[in-house]
């Protein structure tokens, strides 16, 4: 008999929950990056063996919402964590846990599902952090909630943390094919490759006025892969920055993103890019629809 199940991973912003979802499912499927509210989309990763497959869902991190954009983040992190199999609750060891943390621990309690709890960035701790982080994970009031330390970056301590998760979903047929990673359609998944460059060229409000959408896909007849995209900004200044002196920003930005999905889509790709404003794009509801944040 086989298991399968959904795990919602759920933390505040930058714990690492994108990269712990790659290190499991062994393959990028979550864009990393060091700035808050990276994760817009509740995203998929799925990781299959012969008995058992665990769909890993990365939710958007808990914050407080600020407009209608972040509005709709929370709303899809609640409703993924109620319609979950079990929630994987995580934690950047290196941070004192704080009002976000035990907002999260409400939130998997009355979600009323199974829960863990992950101290990430176990690596970077000495012997003092890591007994405070354990004390402070125990005083969030999962009270069943068994408690893991690992590294999302390395593997370290992950293994006990999967057979924990496997234990925890429920006998049932799979829920995807066994060969697919992730349910984000290739367009989505080719966008957040290029959203996640320019998160790491940029800097203070842009990265959270920045939204990337595909216009149009073309194969060619000797195997290229045309991708025409548009980089959404709410600000001529903001269209300045992303393009750059001389459109020197926009060149780094789409050939670091081509290699990116290159690697993917194992072919070559030839990648274009443009910059548009549309004024207050955050808060317009038919360009959230549009662009797929739900």
């Amino acid at each position: 008999m086989t298991r399968s199940g959904v795990v919602a991973l759920a933390g505040r912003p930058n714990v690492g929950k994108s990269t712990l979802l790659n290190r499991l499912v062994g393959e990028k499927v979550a864009i990393v990056s060091e700035r808050p509210q990276t994760t817009r989309r509740a995203i998929r990763g799925i990781v299959t063996v012969p008995d058992w497959q665990m769909v890993l869902v990365d939710l958007p991190g808990v914050q407080r919402p600020r407009d209608p954009m972040t509005g709709r983040m929370q709303s899809r992190m609640a409703r993924e964590l109620r319609d979950s199999d079990a929630a994987l609750f995580v934690l950047n060891g290196q941070q004192r846990t704080g009002p976000g943390d035990r907002y999260i621990a409400r939130a998997v309690a009355a979600a009323g599902v199974p829960a863990l709890i992950a101290v990430n960035k176990a690596d970077l701790l000495d012997r003092a952090r890591m007994a405070a982080a354990l004390t402070e994970a125990e005083a969030l009031g999962l009270e069943e909630a068994e408690i893991y330390p690992g590294s999302a970056r390395t593997g370290a301590g992950f293994k006990p943390l999967l057979e924990a998760l496997v234990a925890m979903i429920p006998p049932g047929p799979f829920l995807y094919p066994a060969e697919e990673r992730t349910d984000l359609a290739p367009s989505v998944r080719v966008a957040e490759l290029v959203r996640e460059q320019v998160l790491r060229r940029t800097r203070d409000e842009l990265p959270h006025a920045v939204e990337v959408e595909v216009d149009e896909t073309e194969e060619r007849p000797d195997g290229l892969l045309v991708i025409r995209a548009s980089i959404w900004a709410e600000r001529e200044s903001h269209k300045r920055i992303l393009i750059g002196a001389g459109g020197d920003m926009i060149r780094q930005t789409g050939t670091a993103a081509r290699r990116e999905i290159e690697r993917v889509v194992e072919r070559r790709v030839h990648l274009e890019l443009t910059v548009r404003v549309r004024k207050g794009w955050r808060g317009d509801d038919a360009m959230l629809d549009r662009l797929g944040i739900e």
